[in-house]
């Protein structure tokens, strides 16, 4: 029982050295296009995870990706219990992981 406290301060190495290594990482092409809309930096990001200079095909597939996205409508639940094409999978998969809690085997 006397243990227990480096046990506990054991997770203080992990994540001390995270907090260092996280300046240096690098943010992530797609964060940098969609959500900060800077596009050179996207650019220099993608060059360096590819290797390649040329990534204006990537670049245009991101973008093309996130207009997809866009567009894409979003349906209510109530709005898709009453799609009869998708009602009885719902239905089946809601009473399969209702009895699967009822069971216990909630590891799934």
């Amino acid at each position: 029982e006397s243990r227990w406290p480096f046990l506990f301060g054991a997770i203080i190495v992990p994540s001390l050295i995270q907090a260092m290594i996280l300046p240096f990482l690098p943010e992530s092409p797609r964060y940098l296009l969609l959500e900060k809309h800077n596009r050179s930096k996207a650019e220099k990001a993608f060059q360096r995870f590819l290797g390649k200079d040329d990534v204006t095909h990537e670049i245009e597939e991101v973008l093309a990706e996130s207009r997809v996205q866009r567009n894409t409508k979003l349906v209510s639940v109530v709005e898709l219990l009453r799609t009869r094409a998708v009602r009885w999978q719902i239905v089946t998969v809601v009473v399969t992981m209702g009895c699967y809690q009822l069971c216990g085997l909630n590891a799934v």
